[in-house]
């Protein structure tokens, strides 16, 4: 009897907040299920090229980019790198790297001594490697960049974890997803001052205590989930002062889909000052705490 009368209070509290949640806050399989995907985030986080890895973001002028650890570079590399590694060339939209003589600096299997590179925005980029260092070329606002990483990073050898708010089920909300006429570009402000143009193919309508929201949600190529870049009353003190990410399923043929804010999870740039991340639009800048995800991560960028 008692645990029935537990599971009908439970879902009294559910339906009375209006967040539309589908199960009970303490359905075990569902807690089980958040935890094991956040498992799977904390394990690409601190793979060796993931996020916990970056350290150094370069920007690069027209023309010839010399970079190596010495100071007199145009790109400074740690000092672990050799002092002259090589030169980026920068024409237009054309990037060519070439190596000195005797550096052993290699693209997959083969040694690189002058090569066109890719970059992020051309699919692949070109992965260049040189002991525990590798990097490549980004292209943000019609500028490029080289982005480092080191499998040996301070920031890597020393996680030990995210704190998060406990998994509640009232954080599963429903949404309705209201498609726009042609799928809106939308100009998104990012941490490092550049402007970036999103993809926009509508917004995502849900309920939370009786109260009506909505965020715009974003599709990036490839990718069969939309994406939300969402800020709220918690950012700056429990959470990062940037907003938080989420991905969502793309909504049913009848138009819904879930938000579980349980999935909250800290951009790159929490844990970095060396990435690029997109900051939260006006409209998705929630004037409620959301008291579910990931909190801050160590004093934060």
């Amino acid at each position: 009897m008692k645990s029935k009368a537990w599971i009908a209070a439970a879902l009294l509290v559910c339906l009375g907040s209006g967040s539309g949640c589908s199960r009970a806050p303490k359905d075990e399989a569902y807690v089980r299920e958040v935890q094991e995907w956040h498992q799977r985030r904390i394990e690409r986080l601190k793979q060796p090229d993931g996020w916990l890895s970056l350290v150094g973001l370069f920007w690069m002028k027209p023309g010839e980019n010399r970079f190596g650890s010495d100071p007199s570079n145009d790109l400074v590399f740690p000092a672990k790198a050799p002092e002259f590694i090589g030169s980026y060339f920068v024409q237009d939209s054309i990037i060519t790297v070439r190596v000195r003589e005797g550096v052993p600096v290699r693209s997959g299997d083969s040694l690189v001594r002058e090569m066109q590179v890719q970059t992020d925005r051309d699919g692949s980029p070109t992965i260049l490697r040189l002991g525990t260092l590798s990097w490549y070329v980004i292209e943000r606002g019609g500028k490029y960049a080289v982005r480092l990483k080191d499998s040996e990073s301070p920031a890597r050898l020393g996680f030990t974890g995210i704190d998060r708010f406990p998994i509640d089920a009232r954080w599963r909300v429903k949404a309705r997803f209201e498609a726009y006429p042609e799928p809106k570009k939308i100009p998104v402000a990012t941490v490092v001052g550049t402007t970036e143009t999103m993809t926009s193919p509508g917004k995502l309508v849900f309920q939370i205590a009786g109260k009506t929201y909505s965020l715009e949600a974003f599709r990036e190529e490839g990718e069969d989930q939309l994406f939300l870049v969402f800020g709220d009353r918690t950012n700056g003190k429990e959470t990062y002062g940037a907003g938080r990410f989420l991905y969502v399923d793309l909504p049913k043929e009848d138009g819904t889909t879930w938000i579980d804010f349980n999935k909250a999870y800290n951009p790159p740039c929490a844990f970095t000052p060396y990435a690029t991340c997109p900051l939260p639009p006006d409209q998705n800048l929630l004037p409620l705490r959301v008291t579910a995800g990931e909190k801050r991560y160590g004093k934060g960028h």
